[in-house]
């Protein structure tokens, strides 16, 4: 009896100590199972290019991955795309698979940095990605985007802010006064996200992030949530997550999806079995696929009817 508990806690170790072997290697040495899908389209990568205006606190760079078409003046979807590592470590190149992905689908992908907790406090996160959205606005032009069809894409921290910067409104003071119409997304593909930071115990990642406990910032706490921001103006969501993440729950994701479809916003859960939050990111190419064929039939344009190409709206016949 005691033999085998020693075992199962040698594998448990094992096992551990693997996926922070995994983790800490990058993902470009382990491309999330992406590699599985045959690349669509030819890309090139512009890298470091620096995001933020010359006034900002500090320098802020990215690398957009741009799709190689044949058709080069049609304009193209753009996806944000957003590193986890608890609002303070990690870096963008954890990203590098899934923008690299992005770009094969036909999305310019800009995979950034953002300014890390404790030296930045929340919203000096949600502050950068705004700014970003102004930069590939400002750019859209050059890479031929389409300004419509942006979405952002993140994991863990970097789902948090991009599902925070996608509820984002006119009349939501954290727009102010960075945010405006360019910093709106039409659509989310986020994993293993933070959604209602109120139901987390008090812990330094977030007093970090937040700059104290529950007890003493409460407001924070509820205007860093997704879940207390989430209007009726939202873009669609879809979230992934793992059944056994015990960093993030999936409880975080089902309260979302459940307030998504009470308001009546377009949503897909998709739920990864005996996965935790590091092999969720890990293996989530199938998420990663099964999210941008969502997106895609969500943000496609209506099909043009003869009627409709004219000016005139068609109208179905009565039934």
């Amino acid at each position: 009896m005691h033999a085998a508990s020693r075992l199962s806690r040698r594998l448990a170790t094992t096992l551990l100590l693997l996926l922070h072997s995994l983790l800490m290697a990058g993902c470009t040495a382990y491309p999330l199972g992406l590699d599985e899908t045959p690349a669509a389209i030819d890309t090139r990568r512009l890298e470091a290019a620096t995001y933020t205006p010359k006034s900002w606190p500090e320098p802020l760079q990215a690398d957009v991955h741009l799709p190689v078409t044949a058709n080069g003046t049609s304009l193209r979807p753009a996806a944000l795309v957003v590193h986890g590592g608890g609002w303070q470590r990690r870096e963008r190149a954890d990203m590098d698979a899934i923008a690299e992905r992005l770009a094969q689908r036909g999305y310019v992908a800009i995979n950034i940095d953002y300014r890390f907790a404790p030296t930045y406090r929340f919203p000096a996160q949600l502050h950068d990605l705004q700014q970003a959205m102004h930069w590939i606005n400002d750019q859209a032009e050059r890479w031929r985007i389409d300004t419509d069809r942006i979405i952002g894409v993140g994991y863990s921290s970097g789902a948090h802010l991009i599902s925070l910067l996608a509820v984002m409104n006119s009349d939501n003071p954290l727009d102010s006064p960075f945010g405006g119409p360019d910093t709106r997304l039409a659509g989310v593909l986020a994993g293993g996200t933070p959604t209602d930071l109120l139901r987390f115990d008090d812990g330094r990642l977030l007093t970090d992030f937040i700059g104290g406990t529950q007890a003493e910032y409460p407001d924070r706490y509820r205007q860093a949530s997704p879940l207390h921001q989430l209007g009726d103006s939202a873009p669609p969501f879809f979230l992934f997550h793992g059944n056994l993440d015990g960093l993030v729950p999936i409880e975080q994701a089902e309260v979302f999806h459940a307030a998504l479809n009470d308001r009546g916003i377009a949503n897909t859960l998709y739920r990864l079995t005996l996965r935790g939050h590091y092999t969720t990111f890990l293996t989530a190419g199938p998420a990663i696929e099964t999210g941008l064929d969502f997106l895609d039939r969500q943000l496609a344009p209506p099909p043009i009817t003869a009627q409709s190409a004219s000016g005139i709206m068609a109208i179905p016949p009565n039934r």
